[in-house]
């Protein structure tokens, strides 16, 4: 499947925005999608993901609270909203997906995942 990132931009501290990732196809339900961040001159990082067919939802614990992922199937999109950010959450951020289910305790590798957007730059001054 191919993904589309957008919605990135630049906020104060405190701010929101809303990471959209479009994907290609007709059985993006199926898919687990999951969105992964890299901050300059570090590693890429697991964000948050979200199970095929309606499944359960994942965060990393810094964002927990703040950012929530949902889906709507109906338009092959999943989103990313992301409210009381941070300059901490200043980074380029990635929307993958892997068809079928990823086991929960593997949901945050980034190897399991075949399909990869090209990443949308989200910047929060402080």
């Amino acid at each position: 499947v191919q993904l589309q990132a957008s919605g990135g931009g630049l906020v104060q501290a405190g701010g929101s925005l809303r990471l959209s990732c479009a994907a290609s196809g007709r059985t993006f339900s199926r898919y687990t999608v999951a969105w992964f961040r890299q901050a300059p001159g570090k590693e890429r990082e697991f964000v948050s993901a979200i199970r095929s067919n309606g499944g359960s939802t994942h965060y990393l614990d810094f964002v927990k609270g703040r950012f929530t992922i949902t889906r709507d199937n109906g338009k092959n999109t999943v989103y990313l909203q992301m409210n009381s950010l941070k300059p901490e959450d200043t980074a380029v951020y990635y929307c993958a997906a892997r068809n079928g289910q990823v086991i929960i305790s593997a949901i945050d590798l980034a190897g399991q995942y075949h399909d990869w957007g090209q990443g949308t730059q989200v910047t929060v001054s402080s």
